[in-house]
């Protein structure tokens, strides 16, 4: 059993800034991919950015705007977004895998709107 600890989510401006953080219960080595996914009223729930294999993948409606970072020391993943629009307003869970096993956070409100 992995457990993930999310925070860092909240209410930002179009255009502003912040920063997701997971914490795993398991080391890094343990873990095959780890990483953010996004759901929207509404909508299926989708990747946003990970680590997988050694490298690491992002939703292209991301890229250049969103980081994916990693603490090996902290078993910590972050997510630095930035620029953000309406349209990345979401509640945004942390994913591992682990051989076969998914694993969820709670998942964290993102809200971007003036």
């Amino acid at each position: 059993q992995v457990q993930l600890v999310e925070s860092g989510g909240g209410l930002v401006q179009p255009g502003g800034s912040l920063r997701l953080s997971c914490a795993a219960s398991a080391s890094f080595s343990s873990i095959n991919a780890m990483g953010w996914y996004r759901q929207s009223p509404g909508k299926q729930r989708e990747l946003v950015a990970t680590f997988i294999g050694g490298t690491t993948k992002y939703a292209d409606s991301v890229k250049g705007r969103f980081t994916i970072s990693r603490d090996s020391a902290k078993n910590t993943v972050y997510l630095q977004m930035n620029s953000l629009k309406p349209e990345d307003t979401a509640v945004y869970y942390c994913n591992a895998l682990v051989i076969t096993s998914m694993y969820w956070g709670q998942g964290t409100q993102v809200t971007v709107s003036s």
